[in-house]
């Protein structure tokens, strides 16, 4: 199979009243199909992500045409959002300390690549905090500067411990025993 017959299988199973942040909706990416724009017909139908929860094998199609078209960027993001509809997702704005503050000294890099350690309230048996792993994704931008705050997607190793939050709760990232960064959860929504 081809990338234009991926991308329009995919297009196939968006529901016709999905729209992005945008205004941007099926249409437009049929339009670029028909234009034989496959890289940005991608780039549409992995924004129409929000508003319904996409099947997997949605994902795969849009991952498979990523992968055809060399685009390792675009399958990453595809790979991240597969794993949403799965388990859900965690969205929230996390403020770094700076270095002077006892804050990393070099960027969190974007593409879910870091696995700090996080502070959701639990506690272990000895009352110590129950650090639980997640990578990062950082939105709207390649990597989070030392001291910076920007939105990020949280992709717990645990996902059925993080079932809990809810947009305005705060939690902190460690990567070491003081805290790194606090974030404020801006989304949290459940796995099927």
């Amino acid at each position: 199979m081809d990338v234009a017959d991926l991308l329009a299988r995919a297009a196939a199973m968006v529901p016709a009243d999905v729209v992005n942040e945008a205004g941007v909706t099926v249409r437009d990416v049929r339009e670029y199909l028909d234009d034989d724009e496959w890289e940005i017909a991608l780039d549409l139908l992995a924004d129409l992500h929000a508003g319904w929860r996409p099947p997997t094998a949605w994902w795969d199609l849009l991952i498979d045409s990523a992968e055809l078209m060399g685009l390792a960027d675009a399958a990453a993001w595809c790979h991240w959002g597969q794993w949403e509809s799965i388990h859900g997702i965690v969205r929230a704005e996390l403020r770094l300390l700076s270095p002077t503050e006892g804050g990393r000294r070099t960027p969190i890099p974007g593409k879910g690549v870091l696995r700090p350690l996080w502070d959701l309230g639990r506690r272990t048996a000895a009352g110590d905090p129950d650090l639980l792993v997640a990578r990062i994704w950082v939105e709207s931008m390649p990597a989070l500067p030392p001291g910076a705050t920007g939105s990020v997607r949280l992709g717990p190793l645990s996902p059925a411990l993080w079932r809990h939050l809810r947009p305005g709760m705060t939690i902190t990232m460690h990567e070491g025993r003081p805290a790194v960064g606090t974030a404020i959860i801006i989304e949290a929504s459940n796995a099927r």
